[in-house]
């Protein structure tokens, strides 16, 4: 459903880190190799990835900081009055696009159906096309590797990029210091 995309997110002891590829692809062809699908919300304290289309993404990171800072940076009740919102809007719950948002303390993957979920280990989640390759690579490195949290991230989406035809090897990272909340 989210061709062109593969956004991974990861909470560990020390760091919040969100990855992301960059390529762009327009049915079988690609647009762009060098997107940024991530950014940092609220003043630096709140990582955010989008799966979809680029103005939507604008759209949806605009609003969801909207509510955060509504809500002044409560991650927590700003995913739930944001799914409200999303999910209410006519046009946007048609959107066919989804979220990772994150700090140090909560991860989420968000969805205009309304969808709030924080992924059972509470650590590793992903979004897009790659998605499953991503979190698999994540799950076998944080078991099995001594890597940080930025390494586990980089190297998860490059084996993503291995096996998806619409994840490419231009990775990009944030990340948020433990500290930071």
């Amino acid at each position: 459903m989210f061709d062109a995309t593969t956004i991974l997110a990861y909470k560990g002891k020390n760091k919040a880190v969100i990855g992301g590829d960059g390529q762009v692809t327009f049915g079988n062809s690609v647009l762009k190799g060098n997107a940024t699908k991530i950014r940092t919300l609220y003043n630096g304290k709140i990582l955010a990835g989008f799966a979809g289309s680029t103005a939507d993404a604008f759209n949806l990171f605009d609003m969801f900081e909207d509510f955060l800072v509504a809500k002044k940076g409560d991650i927590l009740k700003s995913v739930v009055e944001f799914s409200k919102a999303w999910r209410k809007d006519k046009v946007l719950r048609r959107l066919e696009a989804m979220m990772i948002v994150l700090n140090n303390e909560h991860i989420f993957i968000l969805t205009g159906n309304g969808d709030v979920v924080e992924p059972e280990d509470g650590e590793i989640a992903s979004i897009g096309s790659g998605g499953n390759f991503a979190i698999s690579a994540a799950r076998a490195l944080k078991k099995h590797a001594s890597l940080d949290e930025v390494e586990l991230v980089k190297e998860s989406l490059h084996i993503a990029a291995d096996l998806c035809i619409y994840t490419n090897h231009n990775i990009k990272t944030l990340t948020l210091d433990g500290d930071s909340k």
